[in-house]
């Protein structure tokens, strides 16, 4: 009776959280001006693709899709990289001030990403990296949550597997790019997974560097496209699945590999 109770729950929560994202996807499919009829419609009466014809052909939303494609995925393989070699060195390297340089990174954790905002920004624009891709990526490119993860996996790997490799005559990056990263797959999966679908719903940062409105990503051209279309619901609801649907398909592909690379950082580590 207990499972059944707690199944049921669990059931009734899941289909909670899932209706709005499925009344999402029906409204966006409906005529003009059916989602906001009384009483109102769970399913269109003659589904119809027009709001998203209307999103590639006259809002140039594939520019903004590719925009926050490029981003994404730039920004994913350079944290894979940068963080997998600096949680390697916080993990297996011996250097002096190891252990405090780690700490410090812990402690700016506390501080809020809003603070370094405008210090960030005028750094940029000193490079005059403002209103470019890479204005956007550079940023993100390590970061101590990354750092913090992969070290914790890392610290599980055997010293014995390393030194026999050292002996061996391998040097330290043929052993952290041929041994070390093979054994981090499932914690470099997780990453990959929380960095794409980071970057991908970040609104603030790209508003804050992109200038040109051909460089949007969609969060942004999203919240541009409120202001002149607000009443229309459906291509409003047209615009949000575009929003949402790389990333939830992009976790549920990958959900298994992403629990199991928290779960097995969390208890090694």
């Amino acid at each position: 009776m207990k499972k059944i109770v707690v199944n049921a729950l669990l059931a009734i929560t899941a289909v909670l959280t899932a209706l709005p994202l499925v009344w999402m996807l029906s409204a966006s499919l409906m005529p003009t001006g059916e989602a906001t009829q009384l009483p109102p419609r769970f399913l269109p009466s003659h589904p119809t693709i027009t709001h998203y014809r209307d999103l590639f052909t006259r809002m140039n939303f594939g520019q903004s899709f590719a925009n926050s494609m490029i981003i994404a995925a730039g920004i994913t393989l350079c944290s894979l990289f940068l963080n997998s070699m600096a949680g390697y060195a916080f993990a297996k390297l011996r250097f002096g001030g190891r252990d405090r340089l780690f700490g410090l990174l812990i402690a700016a954790l506390v501080i809020p990403t809003q603070v370094g905002m405008l210090p960030l920004f005028l750094l940029l624009k000193s490079v005059h990296l403002v209103n470019s891709y890479w204005g956007v990526i550079l940023p993100s490119m390590a970061t101590i949550f990354g750092v913090f993860l992969i070290r914790q996996f890392m610290i599980s790997i055997p010293d014995d597997l390393l030194d026999a490799a050292r002996i061996d005559g391998a040097g330290e990056f043929r052993i952290y790019w041929s041994i070390v990263l093979p054994l981090a797959r499932p914690v470099l999966v997780t990453l990959a997974i929380f960095m794409f679908m980071s970057a991908w719903n970040d609104f603030l940062w790209p508003l804050i560097v992109l200038t040109d409105s051909a460089k949007y990503t969609l969060p942004v051209a999203v919240a541009n496209l409120v202001g002149e279309h607000v009443q229309d619901t459906e291509l409003m609801m047209a615009s949000s699945v575009l929003t949402v649907l790389p990333v939830l398909i992009l976790f549920l592909a990958l959900q298994r590999h992403y629990i199991a690379g928290i779960m097995v950082g969390s208890v090694k580590g």
